[in-house]
Protein backbone atom coordinates (compact mmCIF):
# COMPACT_ATOMS: atom_id res chain seq x y z
CA UNK A 1 0.00 0.00 0.00
CA UNK A 2 1.43 3.26 -1.06
CA UNK A 3 1.57 6.61 0.82
CA UNK A 4 -1.22 7.87 -1.04
CA UNK A 5 -3.39 4.79 -0.34
CA UNK A 6 -2.74 4.99 3.44
CA UNK A 7 -3.84 8.71 3.77
CA UNK A 8 -7.09 7.92 1.45
CA UNK A 9 -7.86 4.94 3.48
CA UNK A 10 -7.43 7.67 6.58
CA UNK A 11 -9.57 9.84 4.89
CA UNK A 12 -12.32 7.36 4.11
CA UNK A 13 -12.41 6.27 7.65
CA UNK A 14 -12.94 9.77 8.81
CA UNK A 15 -15.93 10.18 6.27
CA UNK A 16 -14.37 12.83 3.66
CA UNK A 17 -16.84 12.88 0.20
CA UNK A 18 -13.63 13.26 -1.59
CA UNK A 19 -10.88 11.33 -0.12
CA UNK A 20 -8.59 10.54 -2.59
CA UNK A 21 -8.52 14.46 -3.70
CA UNK A 22 -7.88 15.30 0.39
CA UNK A 23 -5.15 12.83 0.01
CA UNK A 24 -3.59 13.81 -3.44
CA UNK A 25 -3.67 17.53 -1.81
CA UNK A 26 -2.00 16.65 1.03
CA UNK A 27 1.13 14.45 -0.66
CA UNK A 28 1.31 16.84 -3.84
CA UNK A 29 1.32 20.23 -1.95
CA UNK A 30 2.50 18.84 1.67
CA UNK A 31 -0.34 20.51 2.98
CA UNK A 32 -1.76 18.94 6.52
CA UNK A 33 -4.72 18.09 4.88
CA UNK A 34 -5.58 15.36 7.09
CA UNK A 35 -5.25 17.22 10.44
CA UNK A 36 -7.13 20.11 8.55
CA UNK A 37 -9.70 17.68 7.93
CA UNK A 38 -9.53 15.83 11.37
CA UNK A 39 -10.11 19.52 13.24
CA UNK A 40 -12.92 20.19 11.10
CA UNK A 41 -14.85 17.22 11.36
CA UNK A 42 -14.56 17.83 14.89
CA UNK A 43 -15.97 21.52 14.74
CA UNK A 44 -18.91 20.02 12.45
CA UNK A 45 -19.71 17.66 15.35
CA UNK A 46 -20.00 20.39 17.72
CA UNK A 47 -22.29 22.20 15.24
CA UNK A 48 -24.49 19.89 14.42
CA UNK A 49 -25.00 18.04 17.82
CA UNK A 50 -27.04 21.68 18.19
CA UNK A 51 -29.61 20.39 15.57
CA UNK A 52 -29.16 16.69 15.80
CA UNK A 53 -29.90 17.01 20.09
CA UNK A 54 -32.14 19.91 19.74
CA UNK A 55 -35.39 17.74 21.73
CA UNK A 56 -32.84 17.54 24.67
CA UNK A 57 -30.96 20.41 24.62
CA UNK A 58 -34.36 22.66 24.71
CA UNK A 59 -35.95 20.77 27.49
CA UNK A 60 -32.83 21.14 29.06
CA UNK A 61 -33.06 24.92 28.61
CA UNK A 62 -36.46 25.49 29.01
CA UNK A 63 -36.29 24.07 32.30
CA UNK A 64 -33.04 25.87 33.32
CA UNK A 65 -30.69 28.72 32.87
CA UNK A 66 -30.39 32.20 31.20
CA UNK A 67 -31.91 31.16 27.78
CA UNK A 68 -34.98 29.58 29.71
CA UNK A 69 -37.66 32.61 28.85
CA UNK A 70 -36.53 32.88 25.33
CA UNK A 71 -36.92 29.20 24.63
CA UNK A 72 -40.34 29.51 26.40
CA UNK A 73 -41.50 31.67 24.17
CA UNK A 74 -40.40 30.52 21.17
CA UNK A 75 -41.95 27.29 21.60
CA UNK A 76 -45.28 29.21 22.77
CA UNK A 77 -44.92 30.82 19.12
CA UNK A 78 -45.13 27.59 17.24
CA UNK A 79 -41.39 27.11 17.04
CA UNK A 80 -40.45 23.20 17.15
CA UNK A 81 -37.59 21.91 18.83
CA UNK A 82 -36.33 21.23 15.47
CA UNK A 83 -36.71 24.98 13.81
CA UNK A 84 -34.82 26.01 17.36
CA UNK A 85 -31.91 23.48 16.45
CA UNK A 86 -32.08 25.18 12.89
CA UNK A 87 -31.18 28.47 14.25
CA UNK A 88 -28.88 27.09 16.97
CA UNK A 89 -26.87 25.24 14.18
CA UNK A 90 -26.61 28.13 11.54
CA UNK A 91 -25.36 30.12 15.11
CA UNK A 92 -22.79 27.72 15.74
CA UNK A 93 -21.78 27.43 12.21
CA UNK A 94 -21.30 31.32 12.28
CA UNK A 95 -19.36 31.44 15.60
CA UNK A 96 -16.85 28.69 14.94
CA UNK A 97 -16.43 30.11 11.20
CA UNK A 98 -15.54 33.45 13.45
CA UNK A 99 -13.27 31.80 15.68
CA UNK A 100 -11.04 29.93 12.96
CA UNK A 101 -11.07 33.29 10.97
CA UNK A 102 -9.90 35.29 14.19
CA UNK A 103 -7.21 32.20 14.22
CA UNK A 104 -6.13 32.97 10.93
CA UNK A 105 -5.92 36.69 11.25
CA UNK A 106 -6.21 37.78 14.38
CA UNK A 107 -6.51 42.02 13.80
CA UNK A 108 -10.21 43.09 14.14
CA UNK A 109 -9.22 46.73 13.02
CA UNK A 110 -10.29 47.99 16.44
CA UNK A 111 -6.73 48.46 17.06
CA UNK A 112 -4.30 50.81 15.69
CA UNK A 113 -1.93 49.30 12.80
CA UNK A 114 1.29 50.16 14.99
CA UNK A 115 -0.39 48.70 18.23
CA UNK A 116 -1.42 45.60 16.11
CA UNK A 117 1.69 45.19 15.12
CA UNK A 118 3.40 44.90 18.68
CA UNK A 119 0.58 41.74 19.44
CA UNK A 120 1.11 38.30 19.50
CA UNK A 121 -0.67 35.58 17.15
CA UNK A 122 -1.31 32.01 17.36
CA UNK A 123 -1.60 28.87 15.24
CA UNK A 124 -2.73 25.44 15.18
CA UNK A 125 -0.21 23.29 14.33
CA UNK A 126 -0.30 19.33 13.33
CA UNK A 127 1.67 16.89 15.82
CA UNK A 128 2.75 13.11 14.36
CA UNK A 129 0.46 10.34 15.95
CA UNK A 130 3.22 10.52 18.56
CA UNK A 131 2.52 13.42 19.50
CA UNK A 132 5.73 15.21 18.68
CA UNK A 133 5.59 18.24 16.24
CA UNK A 134 5.62 17.94 12.41
CA UNK A 135 6.35 21.88 11.55
CA UNK A 136 2.96 22.27 9.53
CA UNK A 137 0.79 24.68 10.94
CA UNK A 138 -2.83 24.38 9.80
CA UNK A 139 -3.68 28.10 8.51
CA UNK A 140 -6.50 29.06 6.99
CA UNK A 141 -8.73 26.83 8.30
CA UNK A 142 -12.15 29.02 7.72
CA UNK A 143 -11.89 28.73 4.16
CA UNK A 144 -12.64 24.56 4.46
CA UNK A 145 -15.25 25.11 7.33
CA UNK A 146 -18.18 24.21 4.36
CA UNK A 147 -15.81 22.06 2.20
CA UNK A 148 -16.01 19.78 5.54
CA UNK A 149 -19.78 19.85 6.38
CA UNK A 150 -21.60 17.00 6.65
CA UNK A 151 -24.48 15.90 4.76
CA UNK A 152 -27.55 13.81 5.46
CA UNK A 153 -29.69 13.48 8.70
CA UNK A 154 -27.67 15.27 11.02
CA UNK A 155 -26.05 17.42 8.64
CA UNK A 156 -26.31 19.60 6.01
CA UNK A 157 -30.06 21.18 7.35
CA UNK A 158 -31.82 22.94 5.17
Amino acid sequence: MTDIDKLTALFEALGADDAPGWADSEAEEDIPQLARYRFLRMVWQDIDVWSSAAPDWVEAYRKDGPASGAVERALRLGLTPGELGEIAREVARETAFGFLLGLADPADGELAPETEAQLPGWCLAELSPGGEPTGRVLGALHEDLDEVEPQGPTGGVS
